[in-house]
């Protein structure tokens, strides 16, 4: 199975500022650049996202994904209803819900939000990193990355950088 981050992050390293408010991130307009997140989403088969992620997006308005969509969450009664058709939660450690999905035919996660992030790189199940980082200092926030119990080894596979001066890295998780 192979579980991808995709994430924007602020110079310092945050993914959102600590209400989750998101205003600092550049949101490209229909016909501009996604710098590479179409490309990347069709190569996803289900998108599993952290409780807060999940509800900060359900804020949105229109509904981002067309993929089925995981949230984990001990509480899922308490979710904010009506759901979009293709979400469902589940709750468990970050091994069980991958064993889940591989049940259902997945080969590919996006893993989004931040403590769900962390705790995937805890079980050493992210694959891949792909960190878009925004030229701006917001000061604090929700990181993007946590302690961890041992290093992961990262492997660079490139870097480019886009007019409007964001830098996107990508890397391979070492096994």
């Amino acid at each position: 199975m192979n579980c991808t981050v995709y994430v924007g992050t602020s110079l310092d390293g945050f993914i959102a500022r600590p209400d989750g408010a998101l205003d600092w991130l550049p949101m490209p307009k229909p016909g501009e650049d996604d710098f590479g997140y179409s490309e990347f989403m069709a190569t996803v088969d289900a998108v599993v996202i952290g409780r807060n992620t999940f509800e900060l997006v359900m804020g949105f308005g229109d509904w981002p994904y067309s993929k089925p969509v995981v949230v984990l969450t001990t509480r899922p009664d308490t979710l904010p209803h009506p759901l979009p058709p293709q979400v469902r939660a589940l709750a468990g450690a970050p091994h069980a819900i991958v064993a889940a999905l591989e049940g259902t035919g997945a080969k590919h996660l996006y893993i989004d939000g931040g403590v769900t992030i962390q705790r995937f790189l805890e079980a050493r199940l992210i694959t891949r990193l792909v960190i878009t980082r925004v030229p701006v200092l917001i000061g604090r926030g929700i990181p993007v990355f946590g302690p961890l119990s041992r290093d992961a080894k990262l492997q660079h596979v490139r870097t480019r950088s886009f007019p409007n001066g964001l830098v996107q890295s990508e890397y391979l998780v070492a096994a």
